[in-house]
């Protein structure tokens, strides 16, 4: 069945990680975020609301339906002042309007149906030349082949079944980028980024990542004798990289845009 993220037992499912050099580089590409006031909506365990403070943001808020998460994110930077933590929607967040130099959406539009409405929200709570980041997995990322790197892909390699799971809960980049413009949003790119996950020293390391189902809600539809079978396929993939270090990456697509003056419709 679907995770429940509302669950204790999910509390640290989004908490246990940090984030990786490549996303850190990719996003400071993108937006230079000293000083910034960012809002991270859909936060989660709050492991990149935590970067963003990292990376030199002014104050940063993270934001999440999820009790539990918020619980588990404040315990991860409870030695961050920079940081705080609030419940809430993030179709109606309750936060101030144009407020926010940056709001980032990672790993969050996959949960949401109603994009359009989403990213409207998005739009009322920048300032003015504000930017929006959007991190999220096409159909076209998920399902790249497995390999060493991309485990991802041997999820639907050995059940196909998972593919349906994705391609009802994944937005296609052109539905994306419409629901920016919709909203408001100009000068909106889109780009590739191939993030580190995590580094296993083995495959003892990441059998026992997978067995946890870690952060990884598409496991939560495998049934635990389900589960079991996709760690030995995987791990039969990888024989001869048993003793060895595994470095777990996912291809994302980011999109960004720019909240105009006048919230003028203009794609480059």
């Amino acid at each position: 069945m679907p995770i429940n993220f509302h669950s204790h037992e999910n509390k640290k499912s989004y908490a246990t990680r940090n984030a990786d050099d490549s996303w850190i580089k990719c996003i400071n590409e993108i937006v230079d975020p000293k000083g910034k006031t960012i809002v991270d909506i859909g936060c989660g365990g709050g492991i990149y609301t935590h970067a963003l403070a990292e990376m030199g943001a002014g104050k940063v808020t993270g934001i999440d339906f999820s009790e539990q998460m918020i619980a588990g994110a404040k315990e991860n930077s409870k030695d961050c002042p920079k940081v705080s933590f609030v419940i809430g929607n993030a179709l109606d967040t309750k936060l101030p309007d144009c407020h926010y130099d940056i709001v980032i959406e990672r790993a969050l539009i996959h949960h949401i149906d109603d994009i359009q409405t989403c990213f409207k929200e998005v739009h009322r709570l920048l300032k003015p030349g504000g930017t929006c980041i959007i991190q999220d997995r096409t159909p076209d990322d998920c399902f790249l082949d497995g390999g060493p790197i991309h485990i991802r892909g041997y999820f639907f390699e050995l059940f196909p079944k998972l593919k349906n799971v994705e391609m009802t809960r994944r937005h296609r980049s052109k539905a994306v980028i419409h629901a920016l413009l919709d909203a408001g949003f100009n000068q909106i790119k889109q780009m590739h980024l191939w993030e580190v996950r995590k580094i296993y020293q083995d495959t003892g390391e990441l059998e026992a990542d997978l067995l946890n189902r870690t952060g990884r809600s598409i496991l939560h539809e495998l049934d635990n004798k389900q589960l079991i079978s996709l760690v030995d396929f995987i791990k039969s993939q990888l024989y001869n990289r048993r003793t060895q270090e595994i470095i777990e990456k996912d291809r994302w697509t980011i999109w960004t845009g720019v909240k105009g003056e006048k919230g003028r419709k203009k794609s480059h």
